[in-house]
């Protein structure tokens, strides 16, 4: 394909964008009104800056939402202890990501709002944090913000590159649009084979498949003294966990828990709610099931009598995944696109998930082919699976080492990234004088 069909596919596009902004405007202004931005830093969405860029070599690094922005953590932990010297700026684009990154991004680390794509934003962005590197997760390429990086000669490189199936036939129906973008990438760091292969024929030069950096995330925290205390609590009972869950559910794990409850004594099921203001809401129907409950934020003791442990608490998924020797991972029955599985793959967990995993699809890809996980299409499949697992030990401890082993063997994924990176951090460590 000729340069000048690409060189009129991107004026377009460009073109249409500036010419929607006041549209985009009053669309962000909208979500912030219902909440879906947040409204004291929605002028990071336009491209100012909430904070001040600090002095010193910068590194950029984008990515789209929750999942892509933890894989991120890890690395980012690891170019502070080898450049200390060395400016990060986060950007990721959903409130949640924020809220999540808020709380575990090292000190110093900045974080802000991706720009929308208008091109006086991304310029505007550009202007203030001028950055020397910039680094994309897995496939966020927004035309603006990417070509126009590159445009001022800025290195780009894709990490964890990866893109499902249906985003890729639509990039193919755009080749005057994507090629230029994935042919400006410095390099391009990819899940494994498929997509490397996915990137190349998009345009990619020489995409590398080195692994997934999300296995690389460090096992959730634990108290160590409460998670004695509670595994006394446990005394031994039989018990699985239903981890972030979503509305209807709840109402699975309860029909589950009834089928079993008779041929498992003492059986006791973990629900640990993904938004906990939905306690209430969960007990009253727990209630109505007739199910007796103990609330975790209420401090309420598990007794031989309780049938569900309803964990509605912030930060304590590492606690659970560790009481629990078999978990349903939630958001898959209901078409949300599944929570992170390498959560409870780290801690020893056998894994099970419902079909929608389109949130970790790679991830769950990985575990699948590996033996590792178990999918179960409802309530009737769930109640099956957990049969199986507690009735055969063997069985539940081969399911969780193969989902152990799966992380293991992505271990060295970090050190090959940071080899990568090598030629561009060297000449950040003693950059040029202006």
């Amino acid at each position: 394909m000729g340069a000048g069909r690409k060189m009129i596919a991107m004026s377009l596009y460009r073109a249409a964008t500036a010419a929607g902004e006041p549209v985009l405007r009053l669309h962000y202004r909208r979500r912030a009104q219902r909440g879906r931005e947040e409204a004291a830093r929605l002028d990071e969405r336009f491209g100012k800056a909430s904070q001040l860029r600090p002095e010193g070599p910068l590194v950029w690094l984008h990515a789209a939402s929750v999942g892509e922005s933890l894989s991120l953590l890890p690395l980012i932990d690891a170019l502070r202890q080898r450049e200390p010297g060395l400016n990060l700026l986060v950007t990721s684009g959903t409130r949640t990501s924020a809220q999540i990154l808020s709380g575990q991004l090292p000190e110093g680390v900045v974080h802000q709002y991706n720009p929308a794509d208008c091109p006086r934003w991304v310029n505007r962005f550009l202007d203030t944090w001028r950055p020397d590197l910039s680094l994309y997760v897995e496939s966020e390429l927004w035309p603006n913000m990417l070509s126009l990086t590159q445009k001022r000669g800025i290195p780009t490189g894709l990490l964890n590159a990866r893109m499902s199936e249906k985003s890729y036939r639509q990039w193919q129906r755009l080749p005057s649009m994507i090629r230029p973008l994935m042919q400006g990438f410095s390099f391009c760091l990819a899940q494994n084979s498929t997509q490397a292969k996915r990137m190349a024929a998009l345009g990619a030069r020489d995409p590398r498949p080195l692994g997934n950096l999300k296995f690389t995330a460090k096992p959730l925290a634990v108290d160590e003294t409460e998670l004695a205390r509670m595994r006394k609590a446990l005394d031994r009972r039989p018990c699985w966990l239903a981890a972030s869950t979503h509305p209807g559910e709840e109402a699975v794990a309860t029909e589950v828990h009834a089928a079993l409850k008779d041929k498992h004594p003492g059986l006791l099921t973990l629900i640990a709610i993904r938004h906990p203001e939905r306690a209430e809401e969960v007990l009253e129907m727990l209630r109505n099931r007739g199910l007796r409950a103990a609330q975790r934020s209420l401090k309420e003791p598990i007794e031989a009598e309780t049938d569900v442990y309803l964990a509605d608490t912030m930060g304590e998924m590492g606690l659970f995944y560790r009481l629990a020797p078999m978990a349903f991972v939630g958001g898959s029955l209901t078409g949300v696109g599944g929570h992170n599985p390498i959560e409870p793959a780290h801690l020893d967990c056998a894994i099970l998930h419902g079909p929608d995993m389109r949130n970790f699809s790679e991830v769950a890809e990985d575990l699948e082919e590996a033996g590792a996980s178990w999918q179960v299409n409802d309530g009737e499949g769930l109640t099956r699976a957990l049969d199986t697992l507690l009735n055969e030990p063997d069985s539940r401890r081969n399911l969780s080492a193969s989902a152990h082993a799966v992380v293991q063997g992505q271990a060295g994924v970090l050190q090959a990234v940071l080899e990568e990176l090598e030629p561009f951090l060297a000449p950040l460590r003693h950059p040029r004088a202006a």
